[in-house]
């Protein structure tokens, strides 16, 4: 377990967020054989949705849980806990979603976790499907909060290294800008809103982004304001 921890930390290691939880639905699919799908779930913006899944059958789960407002999946985020629900056709905690996904799914039981991601307006659960019924023992049990543990910690990794290469292209974009600035007001002796305005129509004009033009202007001194065609 140690060990495809450590691969899972390697897998995340250059993964964005959304790759993440995919890599994580895969490993928990691979580490607890007796689920059928796997699916993280997220809330956010007040909407449940489904952030990644081994395949369709776990999406169509969730969302029966999502059109109900009501399931483990659901319930293990909101209520911060675990379900192990391991008769879905005869739990009376959920007796509408477990008569739905037993009869248009095939799925009896499930785990669900609530994942604690440190993300500011992000909550999300880790949900384990089964198309029979107790199908998940204690084993299972304590692998999957061992997995949900980890893995919450390397999403949030992936998520503040999203964010750290997005504010790093940022700032080179406002170097390249500032640097293009520069140069116009020094070749054509204008003012810096003249030359950010300069930049801001050759992009319009050219159907360009405005680093690409700015990029040009340090290559080669010039702007071209020439309105392109627009297929």
């Amino acid at each position: 377990m140690a060990q495809d921890f450590q691969s899972l930390g390697q897998q995340l290691s250059r993964s964005t967020q959304s790759n993440a939880f995919e890599a994580v639905t895969r490993l928990a699919a691979e580490r607890i054989p007796a689920a059928r799908t796997v699916s993280i779930t997220t809330y956010k913006h007040d909407r449940f949705m489904t952030a990644a899944a081994t395949d369709d059958v776990a999406r169509q789960a969730d969302a029966i849980q999502y059109s109900l407002g009501s399931g483990p999946c659901i319930d293990a985020i909101v209520d911060d806990t675990v379900y192990q629900p391991k008769d879905l056709a005869a739990d009376d905690r959920w007796p509408e979603y477990g008569q739905r996904v037993v009869s248009e799914l095939g799925l009896r039981s499930m785990l669900s976790y609530r994942m604690h991601l440190d993300l500011a307006g992000v909550i999300a659960g880790l949900n384990l499907y089964a198309e029979e019924d107790n199908a998940f023992d204690d084993r299972d049990l304590a692998e999957g909060l061992l997995l949900v543990t980890h893995a919450a910690q390397a999403v949030t990794a992936a998520h503040l290294r999203d964010k750290a290469d997005n504010l790093e292209r940022a700032l080179a974009t406002n170097r390249d800008i500032g640097t293009a600035i520069g140069v116009l007001m020094a070749q054509h002796r204008l003012t810096r809103e003249q030359s950010f305005d300069l930049l801001r129509i050759a992009s319009q004009n050219t159907n360009r982004k405005l680093n690409e033009v700015a990029l040009d202007v340090i290559d080669t001194g010039a702007v071209d304001i020439t309105p392109h065609s627009r297929k």
